[in-house]
């Protein structure tokens, strides 16, 4: 071991002797990777003396790591996952250990870490991963997040992340657009995730009706109701507890079958809250539910808000992206008229977690809400605009640059390429809901063509197929889809969510949002079920 690894020579003398190296150029590549990083820790990387060759050998090596990853993930002959149980993997395997050691591991068994970090884990960019709402691998994203990486700022102030905070702006500004709100109104801020957009709604809309609880609390206010669909996302009820609202002031509406909240039902739940003694200030309305992908009618959700003077939020979380897409964007009319929206465009955009907006039509309010001017940060008298400082409108300190990989990716593939994308997954769910009327062996879970890219189905395995409806055939049929999944995260050649809904017995939930994915995919989904759950 040398102190510096820039020692050329005593290494190259010290090869040579052992015969491992007889040429010059191979040698500067052991050297520089496969020795030095062998024997290194990370203090021999930059910032130290003579690090930059290390430093850059180091971080190919782990590009390399990456990239293989990334390809093999495009590689249907791969594994969605290599599943082990918890306790496997905290006992180790082939030398990979989740213990903290006390003296620093060397680079070479840091890059053996990452490898085993991405052999253990999912493929979610796999074709064939169909278990959640955000899948696939953007690699102009993926850029776009190392270089975020790189950079390691904080968007909070001008000053620390310029480029940053108007790549935001404009984003923002963008999304506002395509909403359908008018240039000159509106704000927004990207948030940790679809659950914190929701909650700013929340804070807003309470805000906006009773600015006294910033200062005074809950205590001076009445009894606050909300309303959210039966199908909504849990965030809502979660947003309520954590904001002091309580979860028994959330009412539940009744949706159809089709998971629309009935607005019939609304009315009279808002009614209802009234004569109870409450005070209803805010709706959620979900463009996109989480399981069955159904858009409530938001125009006569906003004839009610309005006359009830109601707050009017659009959790599109889900459903957002089909604004991109000239054939699909109707399923959203009346979110211009919201006045607040949840858009993540981690799930249908294909953007890397994560990344998710919230947007408000009233200019300003964020800053009302949430301003408390901390003098270290947010000095009136810098030699900039210090509108631009808008980390005062977050309830965060610290926040996550998540605007560039969304920016980059944007730039590369255009409005349209968004809209082809996201064309070609609602193509994918209209493929996989024909298959399923096809083939005997499967069932809906409702008869109506897909709205969003979610299909929901059962697997009826030959045991069950001749049973007739009632009890012991729902009991049965409920332990189906988990043993399924149980065997294909054993096989790990596929993967595709499950639940239960209401009366409904487990079912399956098979989401498109990757564009990788084609339909000899949903094809093998199918015949692997099939093989799966035929001795079920």
């Amino acid at each position: 071991k040398m102190d510096c690894c820039c020692d050329r020579e005593l290494y190259k003398n010290d090869l040579i002797k052992l015969n491992l190296i007889d040429a010059p150029v191979i040698y500067e590549r052991i050297v520089c990777v496969c020795v030095c990083v062998c024997v290194c820790v990370c203090a021999d990387l930059l910032p130290a003396s003579c690090g930059e060759e290390m430093t850059r050998g180091f971080l190919q090596e782990l590009v390399d790591i990456l990239l293989g990853f990334i390809c093999k993930s495009n590689q249907r002959s791969s594994k969605v996952l290599d599943f082990h149980h918890p306790h496997q993997l905290k006992e180790g395997l082939e030398g990979f250990s989740l213990d903290l050691p006390d003296q620093p591991e060397t680079l070479e068994q840091l890059l053996v870490d990452c490898r085993d970090t991405l052999k253990y884990g999912v493929s979610t960019g796999h074709p064939r991963f169909f278990n959640q709402l955000s899948s696939g691998l953007d690699v102009i994203g993926v850029a776009g997040e190392w270089l975020t990486s790189t950079a390691n700022t904080n968007m909070f102030t001008y000053e620390v992340s310029p480029v940053f905070l108007l790549i935001e702006e404009v984003l923002l500004k963008k999304m506002r657009s395509i909403v359908g709100w008018a240039d000159d109104e509106g704000d927004g801020l990207f948030c940790p995730g679809g659950t914190i957009s929701n909650l700013y709604s929340i804070l807003l809309a309470r805000y906006h009706f009773y600015p006294e609880v910033k200062t005074r609390g809950m205590g001076a206010l009445p009894r606050l109701a909300m309303f959210t669909s039966e199908h909504s996302h849990y965030s809502v009820k979660k947003s309520a507890a954590v904001l002091g609202i309580g979860t028994e002031n959330v009412v539940v509406v009744k949706c159809d079958e089709r998971g629309k909240i009935i607005p019939a039902a609304l009315e009279t739940s808002i009614a209802t809250a009234k004569e109870k003694g409450l005070v209803p200030f805010y709706v959620n309305a979900t463009a996109g539910t989480t399981v069955y992908g159904a858009f409530d009618p938001l125009n006569a959700i906003a004839d009610i808000c309005h006359s009830h003077t109601l707050w009017m939020h659009v959790d599109a979380a889900w459903g957002g992206g089909l604004l991109m897409s000239d054939r699909h964007r109707m399923k959203l009319q009346g979110i211009e008229r919201a006045c607040s929206v949840t858009w993540n465009p981690h799930k249908m955009m294909g953007v890397p977690l994560q990344c998710s907006a919230i947007l408000v039509k009233k200019r300003g309010l964020l800053q009302e809400c949430n301003k408390l001017g901390a003098q270290y940060l947010f000095q009136t008298d810098k030699p900039y605009d210090v509108s631009y400082d808008t980390g005062d409108k977050s309830i965060q300190c610290g926040r996550h640059v998540d605007v560039f990989k969304l920016w980059l990716m944007w730039k590369a593939k255009g409005s349209d390429g968004f809209g082809s994308q996201v064309n070609k997954c609602l193509e994918n769910a209209e493929y996989l809901y024909d298959q399923l009327q096809k083939r005997t062996e499967f069932e809906l879970v409702f008869k109506n063509k897909p709205e969003h890219s979610n299909v929901c189905f059962w697997y009826i395995p030959p045991s069950l197929r001749s049973l007739p409806p009632g009890s012991d055939r729902d009991r049965r049929l409920h332990q189906v889809a988990p043993r399924i999944k149980g065997r294909m995260m054993e096989k790990g050649s596929v993967l595709i969510g499950y639940q239960p809904l209401g009366t409904k017995v487990n079912f399956f939930r098979c989401v498109f949002s990757n564009p990788a994915t084609q339909q000899e995919d949903i094809d093998f989904l199918l015949d692997e079920m099939c093989k799966l759950g035929a001795d079920l």
